[in-house]
């Protein structure tokens, strides 16, 4: 936390609030025509809006999808993203004996969800070059972080200068490692006894593909995206 800065609330309001939370605390990247907010749909889209707003840079969506165990799918055991890397966690496919077969199938199904909604949310515009650029990549939260560190390995196959990982709330053993494979980790909420992104917020609506598509035309009509 800056010196000077009020402490992190207990829990925020809704996206928007922790969003332009995490706006102030980003306020060293305002106005840099290198700086670039990529959000994680769906629900990392109004938080990353207001922090792209509040910087006055630009807003564009990286399209994360967990991989999630059949039957229990919040359990994620890896994650796809744009451009078509794939991370794992061994420990979880180990522990649970998920064979090859499983992972492929889980996969290509996530894959085709990930390109239609590159396509639902972008339409015929190019994503971000992000080469040189100073990326800064947003979600609502991270529990087990394994769509983050997917984001994270795709953007950084595009050679920018710079990741940060900016995010209002997330377990605090996440935090711990994946600090190391970022250049800068802003997460004002850290609790140790995390359990659920949701707990985090009062209000936590589920964002729907039709509002990912407004916020980013508005960040578009405003010169962002």
């Amino acid at each position: 936390m800056q010196a000077g800065r009020s402490p992190a609330p207990s829990r925020f309001r809704d996206r928007t609030d922790a969003g332009c939370y995490l706006g102030a605390l980003l306020s060293h990247y305002a106005g840099r025509d290198d700086v670039v907010v990529l959000a994680l749909p769906r629900g990392g889209v109004p938080v990353g809006f207001e922090v792209a707003r509040a910087l006055e840079i630009p807003l564009d969506v990286f399209v994360v999808r967990k991989l999630g165990v059949p039957g229990h799918e919040e359990l994620a055991f890896g994650a796809i993203a744009s451009g078509g890397t794939r991370i794992l966690n061994p420990e979880v496919i180990r522990h649970l004996g998920l064979t090859g077969d499983v992972i492929d199938a889980v996969s290509e199904r996530e894959r085709s969800e990930l390109t239609r909604r590159e396509r639902l949310y972008r339409g015929e515009r190019s994503s971000t070059e992000l080469e040189g650029e100073t990326v800064i990549l947003v979600d609502d939260g991270l529990a087990t972080g394994a769509s983050m560190r997917a984001a994270v390995a795709a953007v950084r196959a595009q050679k920018p200068a710079r990741i940060v990982v900016a995010v209002p709330t997330a377990a605090f053993d996440t935090c711990a490692s994946l600090n190391a494979e970022v250049d800068e980790l802003v997460s004002p909420l850290r609790p140790e006894n995390f359990r659920a992104v949701s707990l985090w917020y009062d209000r936590f609506e589920q964002v729907s593909d039709s509002e990912v598509r407004t916020l980013l035309e508005r960040a578009k009509q405003a010169g962002g995206a």
